[in-house]
């Protein structure tokens, strides 16, 4: 079974790129190919893969300005020739799952969501703050992007969802069915520490819809410590009207990343995601969560056993969630044992066999 893997872009690091890297190791002879890569901002591990790009990668000032290169996309895809293999993986938030097939061969897309910027448009203008003459465009351009992005999804014959809350939006968006298997978490790089610190923390791109200015505007009336790790272009703005018990630590390394978690007294997970791999970083390492109850924190934080949730994206909501945590007992053993069901090998071992699977089916 010769596979290839073909990833939207690697231009940043976050939860869709560490799936990456775990399809690399899970078909470690599997070439990824992207729309472009940013080798400097992409972790040392995926320097060894077989990386190969687009024409994109020689548009000038593609690295810094990737967003306004939108229509390129859909045609950099479209021109990948994956003659050939046997099995097309995709890893699609956006344009990954648009590439086509050759003749005799399965696709199978593991979706992180569809695409946010077309089915959740009025979200999107929102939180990216954009002019009126750049969102009058965008919506014209838009129309057409949702007709290509529904008849793409036609060339997938399997979706693997990350979460219960994307398999609902895949089949609300293009009438498919799918499988849920969670994305990996290297449970790992995480332990339970025997002293914790008085702080909270908050580990998430630094960008508007993670709704990070909610958290620090509670801790900002709370008078209470919080941390945020985490590096975006959001944050200068963040940092206007962060307190002085709110502390940028900006991006670091796995293991300092581990110490935050195991020393925070919990997560603060504001924003409605997908999936969202922190809160299960942060269980690993025995914490519990203060989370939205929405989209994916429903599948991986349990109300009163790994955390408690608020339903009102509010600052006092986040107030009155961090009170009635104070106020309860979590074990941190118990935490960490429920986070083990997300840990990396369990994500690689049911994956494979879902590949394994599928292609036995279709060369039938």
């Amino acid at each position: 079974m010769k596979l290839a893997i073909v990833h939207d872009y690697l231009n940043q690091f976050g939860g869709a790129e560490r799936v990456v890297a775990s399809l690399h190791r899970a078909f470690p002879e599997a070439p990824i190919y992207t729309s472009i890569y940013d080798y400097e901002r992409m972790p040392e591990e995926f320097r060894s893969m077989d990386i190969r790009t687009t024409f994109m990668q020689r548009l000038p000032g593609i690295m810094e300005h990737y967003k306004p290169y939108l229509p390129f996309y859909p045609i950099a895809f479209n021109s990948l020739d994956l003659k050939g293999y046997d099995v097309i993986l995709s890893s699609s938030s956006a344009f990954a799952k648009g590439v086509k097939k050759p003749e005799n061969a399965l696709h199978i897309c593991y979706c992180h969501n569809p695409m946010r910027f077309v089915w959740r448009y009025d979200d999107y203008i929102r939180d990216e703050g954009l002019p009126f003459a750049a969102r009058v465009l965008l919506s014209v351009y838009l129309r057409r992007l949702k007709m290509w992005d529904v008849a793409t999804s036609s060339r997938v014959d399997h979706f693997i969802a990350n979460s219960v809350t994307v398999a609902r939006r895949i089949l609300e968006c293009w009438g498919r069915d799918s499988t849920v298997i969670n994305p990996p978490v290297e449970t790992s790089k995480f332990s339970i520490s025997p002293k914790i610190d008085d702080y909270y923390l908050i580990v998430s791109r630094l960008r508007p819809y993670k709704r990070i200015e909610l958290a620090i505007e509670a801790f900002n009336r709370m008078r209470k410590p919080l941390k945020i790790i985490g590096e975006g272009a959001y944050g200068e703005k963040l940092k206007k009207f962060a307190g002085d018990t709110i502390e940028f630590l900006g991006a670091l390394p796995d293991p300092a990343l581990a110490q935050y978690y195991s020393r925070c007294r919990a997560l603060v997970f504001p924003g409605e995601e997908d999936f969202g791999i922190a809160p299960v970083e942060a269980m690993a390492s025995g914490r519990p969560v203060v989370a939205y109850g929405r989209g994916g924190a429903l599948e991986t934080v349990i109300e009163g056993y790994t955390g408690v949730f608020f339903n009102e994206q509010t600052p006092q909501a986040v107030i009155d969630a961090v009170k009635r945590l104070e106020a309860a007992n979590f074990d941190p053993s118990q935490v960490r044992a429920y986070a083990m069901d997300f840990d990396s090998e369990n994500f690689k071992s049911k994956l494979v066999d879902f590949v394994k699977e599928k292609y036995a089916a279709f060369r039938r």
